[in-house]
């Protein structure tokens, strides 16, 4: 991609050239929308929440677009991606979002997040991604993000991330902890 492209222009390009489904070009007719194709180093990603945690991907996600992405709200199908990464039960996962029972089944029911449930959605899908580079695969990752931590005052990162000062001591511990700096 060209630097000079405007967020969102790859999403708009693929919508015209017919390449995605009619579903992540944003057309709903009676199922939930997939999350539009947004871009990752030269390429098109249709989930917000696995771009996190692809090996060998070393390059960002142009930012613009992850924005545009999360302020337009996540479809539902992206809460369950995260639920499935982390291998959590969808109702202790939407209570770390900060998501009640009621809301997450409206949510469900209208196949989309708010903006704010998005960020937070993005927020552990990044955590996920940092904890499985720093030790080497998803299930070592899964362990520590559940585990109590020293570093932490002995809360587990999933429940220390419910607030972004939280996930970016979170983030902080797990870079210690790359650099070889006892946490």
């Amino acid at each position: 991609m060209k630097q000079s492209q405007k967020p969102g222009a790859l999403k708009k390009k693929a919508a015209q050239s017919g390449k995605y489904s009619a579903a992540a070009r944003g057309e709903t007719g009676d199922r939930v929308m997939e999350t539009p194709p947004f871009e990752w180093g030269g390429y098109a990603l249709t989930s917000v929440v696995r771009q996190f945690v692809q090996t060998g991907v070393k390059q960002r996600a142009a930012v613009g677009s992850l924005i545009e992405t999360v302020l337009s709200g996540l479809p539902f199908s992206e809460l369950m991606a995260l639920r499935e990464l982390l291998g959590l039960p969808l109702e202790q996962l939407a209570g770390n979002l900060g998501i009640s029972r009621a809301t997450l089944h409206r949510r469900k029911h209208a196949g989309r997040l708010e903006q704010g449930e998005s960020d937070r959605v993005v927020r552990y899908a990044r955590l996920m991604g940092k904890a499985a580079e720093v030790f080497g695969g998803l299930d070592e990752a899964r362990q520590w993000l559940g585990f109590p931590q020293f570093g932490l005052g002995n809360a587990t990162p999933l429940d220390y991330a419910r607030t972004e000062i939280g996930a970016r001591e979170v983030e902080n511990l797990l870079g210690r902890i790359d650099h070889g700096v006892y946490s």
